[in-house]
């Protein structure tokens, strides 16, 4: 068992903190508003510190979740942050959605002080946080990848490394959204298209979804979209996802990559938010197609 801190208890990283503090891990956490980990320590018995230099300290391994390069920033090399405290030999893990420019930066600013990075972030959304069933895709040396490996599996059913180079990771989940976005275009226009033919959308569903059109989304997300109830905090934020994506086009920028769908469905979103939706679940797109819900 490894003594280890999770900075972050976002809707993704309560419950990974808690899979570490399950499995036996000594474990302490610390987020903005200390209310949320006061939370967490009364319901899974951990620990939780002032500041994530606090939380550092001591550890083996330090894991992290936050919003953006800029919270990630201000967490690790900021003020009070979770590298002032880390110990020698000690590794970061960040499991937050961000460029792979930051995480560059911040592995060589952890072999600065002697210790390992890994760029990590996860797929799999809230309920693959709260069932401990994540797709983890990292970045970063064989053998400092090896130590965290053991640790991620808590909260894990897939961990790949991705390559020995930091910001790995970062790149294939920009590959993850990509992909993400035209899939989720593309179950919306179906449904909705089955919808205005008069037919019964869930019995398209069950006719195709074992075939070539299936998908996680069509599977996971199919009633969300033939319902259209959508609810703030309810899935993957329509404004995460253009976050994301933003990221996406930024690199691609730097790697002469066209991206025509993702920019397109980038579009579609921003249609979404300005209908009030910046907090529902990505598969909102058919919002922008019926313009209202049918409960």
């Amino acid at each position: 068992m490894a003594k280890v801190a999770f900075i972050g208890l976002g809707v993704m990283g309560f419950p990974m903190a808690g899979y570490l503090q399950k499995a036996g891990h000594d474990t302490t956490v610390y987020n903005r508003t200390r209310a949320k980990a006061e939370k967490w320590v009364a319901e899974y018995n951990g620990s939780l510190a002032d500041t994530p230099a606090a939380a550092a300290e001591g550890c083996d391994f330090v894991m992290a979740c936050v919003g953006n390069d800029d919270d990630l920033r201000s967490v690790t090399t900021g003020e009070n942050g979770a590298f002032h405290g880390l110990k020698p030999g000690a590794i970061f893990v960040d499991h937050t959605t961000a460029s792979a420019a930051v995480a560059q930066e911040l592995a060589k600013a952890a072999a600065d002080k002697g210790c390992g990075f890994v760029d990590a972030p996860v797929s799999g959304g809230q309920a693959g946080a709260e069932n401990g069933q994540l797709a983890i895709m990292c970045g970063g040396a064989p053998e400092t990848f090896g130590k965290a490996e053991a640790i991620m599996d808590c909260y894990a059913k897939a961990i790949v490394h991705i390559g020995p180079e930091a910001g790995a990771g970062q790149i294939c989940k920009m590959v993850n959204q990509i992909c993400i976005a035209g899939l989720v275009q593309g179950l919306a226009e179906g449904l909705e298209f089955a919808n205005k033919a008069g037919l019964d959308g869930r019995k398209v569903v069950a006719a195709i979804s074992g075939g070539a059109a299936g998908s996680w989304q069509m599977s996971n997300r199919f009633e969300w979209v033939l319902d259209g109830a959508y609810q703030d905090n309810q899935g993957f934020a329509v404004d995460w996802m253009r976050k994301d994506l933003g990221i996406c086009f930024e690199h691609a920028e730097t790697i002469n990559a066209e991206l025509p769908v993702a920019k397109t469905v980038d579009g579609f979103y921003e249609d979404v938010q300005k209908m009030g939706g910046g907090r529902w679940d990505t598969s909102s797109l058919v919002m922008r197609l019926n313009g209202k819900g049918r409960v």
